[in-house]
């Protein structure tokens, strides 16, 4: 058994337990039922309620992973369109959301959708610097092929795509300057 300063009592017996409790106002709470034998605690079990509630609603509130965003494709998508699609993604998986990869194809695209599978596996394959896939794609439907990439842990993912304004300006060395000023 435990106080609510912390100090341990030692074992007592189960009517003892709730008697002290009681002279302390506050309740008598199995913290770890199986451990031989099991222990008590005596505290406040609304504020301990509130205080676990508490931790929760802090926890919950730096996590990304629930979010899912989407990039769609088409079969003869532009290399540059491409590219850009691929930006976006690798911006989502780098704040650590999930990215869902959708294929589509409309009228004589379906002749190729044989090869879909390939394509998005290709599109994921770019992506496996900041990602990895999860599962084989899969067709949704008959004009549909999606596949999901998780993002990978931060020390792992590599910056591929970055955009044009991301990118590092390099700063003339000091050397440079002054040789310039005396021509």
């Amino acid at each position: 058994m435990i106080d609510q300063e912390g100090q341990k009592l030692g074992t007592l017996r189960i009517e003892e337990a709730i008697a002290r409790a009681k002279t302390a106002g506050l309740d008598l709470v199995e913290v770890a039922p199986n451990a031989a034998p099991p222990v008590c605690k005596i505290i406040d079990f609304g504020k301990y309620k509130f205080q676990q509630a508490k931790m929760q609603r802090e926890s919950r509130k730096h996590q990304h992973g629930g979010k899912v965003k989407e990039i769609k494709f088409r079969p003869n998508i532009a290399p540059h369109d491409r590219l850009t699609k691929l930006r976006n993604a690798e911006v989502f998986l780098d704040k650590g959301m999930k990215v869902k990869l959708t294929l589509m194809f409309r009228g004589r695209e379906m002749v190729q959708i044989d090869s879909g599978p390939e394509m998005v596996r290709g599109v994921c394959g770019a992506l496996s610097h900041v990602g990895q896939v999860e599962g084989d794609p899969k067709r949704v439907g008959a004009r549909v092929i999606v596949a999901m990439v998780a993002p990978l842990p931060q020390h792992k993912r590599v910056r591929k795509y970055s955009l044009p304004h991301e990118e590092a300006v390099e700063e003339p060395e000091e050397g440079d300057e002054n040789d310039e000023a005396e021509t």
